[in-house]
């Protein structure tokens, strides 16, 4: 399988796989690795330190929607405040 830089899969599945590949993600987060494959490709991702998660949801007659984003950031040194001035006259 091809190694790549970005990974997208889309398919139908019912409530009991979407369950078994939820609690993989949540295993790969617990164990700092992540491997995801497909016939398209594969890649793998190591989460580490602090994550930003946003889930947002919306909903209307025909359909529901649930999405998660969970980003980090490789570079392990702290981010640093910067101070910032803002001046009127």
């Amino acid at each position: 399988m091809k190694q790549t830089t970005r990974f997208r899969h889309e398919s139908l599945q019912d409530s009991d796989s979407v369950k078994t590949l939820l609690n993989s993600l949540v295993d790969g987060i617990a164990k700092g690795k992540i491997a995801l494959e497909d016939e398209d490709g594969t890649m793998v991702i190591k989460p580490k330190g602090l994550s930003n998660l946003k889930i947002t949801a919306s909903q209307d007659e025909k359909k529901s929607r649930i999405s998660i984003r969970l980003t980090w950031y490789e570079d392990t040194e702290p981010v640093r405040e910067k101070e910032i001035k803002i001046l009127s006259k």
